[in-house]
């Protein structure tokens, strides 16, 4: 399995009896996994499947589920609250009595609030598990979803970050070229530089002991090697199974260490542009690696 990424929606729909509904699950980017849940009232067992789905299938990422379910309006029966409707003929047959209002009309009792009820009364309890267990197959569907949506994203990262990971290989090999003639620019300087304080003074194997000692001191081969073992560390994790996202970012940020004491320590311009280019590359490197799960 390839690297996740951590952005993606997924949609499924469905329908039994007079119910119909849709969910959709979405994510985007999180440093850990956080799982929200919006869905209708009376499926309490919903926001679990919700949450156990998203957990069984990613790391990390803000998930956000949510399902709208509605019941055709003609498949309810309704039932006339005769209490309600007595107290409404009790409060106006005074008035009737008296000549203030007229007669009340079939259609202007069965309009007044509280009258006509819809009888949802208790539901069969075996319909309603079998309704919600229809609607936690959906979200899983959607989850589903998501989960390809992921994939789909992570094989397009991957194509990035290995093209990123080529290009520090290249740099830090371009890099060990050119430090290799810091030694011999660090004599010649210095070796100019003391002649010019000290003029014949200066003997060659004073000239040699220092510089060497300066060449030391900026010998960059250890960062050289490094980068390039963590070059092959990321190619390891860019090729394994999980999520990798969490290494990935502590990698990179070896990863900038190591450049930056490559160019604290360069002698040389084209070794410090290389060491510039690098940190650059790793930068790009790092922004992609935000959105791998």
């Amino acid at each position: 399995m390839a690297i996740s990424g951590m952005t993606g929606f997924g949609r499924a729909e469905g329908a039994l009896g007079a119910w119909s509904w849709a969910a959709e699950a979405r994510s985007v980017n999180g440093r850990n996994l956080e799982v929200r849940f919006r869905g209708p009232p009376g499926f309490d067992g919903l926001e679990r499947a919700a949450r156990e789905g998203a957990q069984a299938r990613f790391q990390r990422g803000q998930v956000t589920v949510g399902v709208q379910a509605k019941k055709a309006e003609a498949a309810g029966a309704v039932r006339i609250n005769l209490e309600a409707l007595e107290r409404y003929l009790d409060a106006g047959r005074p008035l009737v009595e008296t000549g203030r209002a007229a007669p009340p009309s079939l259609d202007g009792l069965l309009a007044l609030k509280g009258v006509v009820e819809a009888d949802d009364a208790e539901q069969d309890p075996e319909a309603m598990a079998a309704l919600e267990a229809a609607i936690a197959a959906s979200i899983g569907a959607a989850l589903e979803g998501l989960l390809a949506a992921r994939r789909q994203e992570g094989t397009q990262l991957l194509a990035v970050l290995t093209g990123q990971l080529d290009r520090i290989a290249e740099l830090t090999a371009r890099a060990g070229d050119e430090a290799a003639g810091q030694p011999a620019a660090i004599k010649a300087r210095f070796e100019a530089r003391m002649k010019e304080l000290a003029g014949e003074a200066v003997t060659e194997e004073r000239i040699v002991q220092e510089a060497a000692a300066m060449a030391v001191k900026a010998d960059v081969r250890e960062e050289l090697d490094r980068l390039a073992g963590h070059v092959e560390a990321a190619r390891g994790l860019l090729a394994s199974d999980g999520a990798v996202g969490r290494r990935l970012d502590f990698l990179t940020q070896e990863f900038m260490r190591e450049a930056n004491t490559l160019c604290s320590k360069s002698q040389l311009s084209a070794l410090t542009a290389t060491g510039l280019d690098l940190k650059a590359t790793i930068e790009q490197f790092r922004e992609q690696v935000q959105n791998v799960e």
